[in-house]
């Protein structure tokens, strides 16, 4: 009877710290609902955003990602972004995909630009940029040196022949 109150009272306890980490997990992930009013932005390769990604302008997060869809016409991906409704933002908006680490996490970032009408509901941001594909970089650097090793060599063989001839 002693083992068996013992085993209740740690399972209780266990289950008691489970339910204090997931609370914790949940206000620490900063996830809510954005009320607010959606634009969407096209872009050719979102890499690893998703719906539920962060939106940010300097870091701060300003809304959300509510829906990735493919855009059958003209084969790209078209986010539909939720943003505040207190943040107005400039027709002239930009938004790139930015990564959170080398270990990944994506998120959108949006740079306002200067012009003095505002997007709406249901806006387009005109200018995107891609996400960053860190594997293409390494492969486009490594090659490049490659190329450029090879280039190297073949100037100074021309430069030593160029000192044979008398």
């Amino acid at each position: 009877m002693k083992r068996n109150v013992v085993e209740m009272v740690l399972g209780a306890v266990v289950l008691a710290v489970a339910v204090v980490f997931m609370v914790f997990s949940y206000n620490a992930a900063d996830v809510e609902d954005v009320n607010g009013y959606a634009v969407s932005a096209t872009f050719t390769d979102i890499g690893s955003i998703k719906q539920g990604s962060d939106v940010r302008i300097s870091g701060v997060k300003v809304g959300s990602v509510s829906k990735v869809e493919l855009d059958e016409k003209a084969y790209l991906a078209k986010l539909t972004l939720s943003l505040q409704d207190t943040l107005k933002l400039p027709d002239d908006t930009a938004a790139l995909i930015g990564s959170e680490s080398l270990l990944g996490g994506s998120y959108i970032g949006l740079e306002p630009g200067a012009s003095d009408d505002f997007l709406a509901d249901g806006d387009r941001i005109q200018y995107t940029q891609d996400a960053q594909n860190l594997e293409r970089l390494l492969g486009q650097f490594i090659f490049s040196v490659k190329d450029g090793d090879k280039g190297e060599k073949a100037a100074s063989s021309d430069d030593s022949s160029a000192n044979d001839i008398p």
